[in-house]
């Protein structure tokens, strides 16, 4: 039986996280006089540690058939790293408690992205209503939290994002493992399917898509009090985007139904390249913010969503867990940390407006690059219910 409401609430814990931290962590960064560089660097970790962390952990998880033991472990080691932030305010304190929080935690989603699908073996389709969970944790955790702030100091956003770590430890130890897939004598090599040209294409796409959400994650909640909008309203904006997100992740399985994973990819990033352009410079227009950020069921909830399925059918059996963490490295890791550092550069030399658009612009490359690279021929996966031609 599929495990269904223990890995929700693995991704409930796991992105309620996310939805604490991102939005508001920067924040409190900021309230203890560190520079905009200085939070770029140090949230860019994160992206850092999922370039180098995801391929270890997988190819650990590969070779020991031990993922759950290793989520788990790796749920204590970022609880531990976190709680450092609790015993220092100095730059290099702080850089030493992110390397060692991130390098754990970052190990965590490709595994059980690929302990998710091996329990929905066939019922792939089903992995929207799972994943959606993780959105709903996002929501509570920024609204809760981005109205607390109203209120409390901005050093309750340590105490919940502790709290929620401490969520995520114990529900790594409800999931249960996963039947390991037998081995395919006829599947093709990682090193085979990663020369082929829309195997590289998809990565290539996908580091610059995360490139192009660089000062989104780094600087949206600052951009967004600084001129002028009060921290419940901040919250609420990045609710939209997730609850788009939401009706997206609902919607996949009857999209895939009528649009080939390829489509919707090519939409996404059209999309993006809108988005960023609106968020640089319409920000003080509350309409057109409001629908850049319902663009973020596209940015994220239809690009997420079919990108990994790609990656899941394309890197079957038991290439499963480094084909996800190679995703996350690629994609989340080196483009996030590429766009990260870049708007910490540039924030304050051109400012936010040309920082979005060059965001902007890394969309658009990916989309050529996805365009060109990925032709439709056979083989290419069309659909999550197609079998692997």
């Amino acid at each position: 039986m599929i495990p269904y409401w223990r890995l929700s609430a693995y991704y409930f814990f796991y992105f309620a996280f996310v939805g604490a931290f991102s939005p508001y962590f920067t924040l409190y960064l900021q309230s203890i006089a560190l520079s905009a560089t200085d939070i770029a660097l140090l949230m860019s970790l994160m992206q850092l540690m999922r370039v180098l962390a995801p391929n270890l952990w997988g190819w650990l998880a590969e070779r020991l058939g031990m993922r759950i033991a290793i989520v788990r472990l790796s749920a204590l080691a970022s609880l531990a790293g976190f709680s450092v932030f609790f015993l220092t305010t100095e730059f290099a304190g702080l850089f030493a408690a992110m390397a060692l929080m991130a390098f754990f935690w970052s190990a965590v989603l490709p595994l059980i992205e690929g302990l998710a699908f091996a329990h929905l073996g066939e019922q792939a389709h089903r992995y929207g209503s799972i994943r959606v969970w993780g959105s709903v944790g996002f929501i509570v955790a920024v609204l809760a939290l981005g109205h607390s702030l109203d209120r409390l100091p901005i050093e309750a956003v340590l105490w919940v994002t502790v709290s929620i770590l401490a969520g995520i430890v114990l529900c790594s130890f409800i999931v249960p493992e996963a039947p390991r897939p037998p081995p395919q004598r006829d599947a093709a090599s990682f090193g085979d399917t990663l020369r082929r040209p829309e195997v590289q294409a998809l990565l290539g796409a996908c580091f610059l898509m995360s490139a192009a959400h660089g000062a989104l994650y780094v600087f949206y909640s600052i951009y967004l009090v600084d001129i002028g909008y009060d921290k419940g309203l901040v919250g609420w904006m990045w609710t939209l985007g997730v609850l788009a997100e939401i009706v997206v992740f609902m919607w996949m399985p009857r999209l895939t139904r009528r649009f080939s994973l390829r489509a919707i990819l090519l939409f996404s990033f059209a999309c993006a390249v809108g988005r960023f352009l609106m968020i640089g410079w319409g920000a003080h227009s509350l309409v057109l913010l409001l629908l850049a950020q319902v663009l973020h069921g596209a940015t994220f909830g239809a690009y997420h969503a079919a990108a990994i399925a790609v990656v899941n059918e394309w890197f079957p059996g038991r290439l499963q867990s480094r084909g996800q963490a190679l995703y996350g490295s690629i994609s989340f890791g080196a483009g996030g940390m590429l766009g990260g550092l870049l708007s910490g550069y540039t924030w304050e030399g051109i400012g936010p407006a040309w920082t979005y658009t060059i965001g902007s612009g890394f969309a658009l490359a990916g989309l050529l690059w996805l365009l060109l690279g990925w032709k439709r021929e056979p083989g290419a996966a069309e659909g999550l219910h197609e079998p692997r031609r």
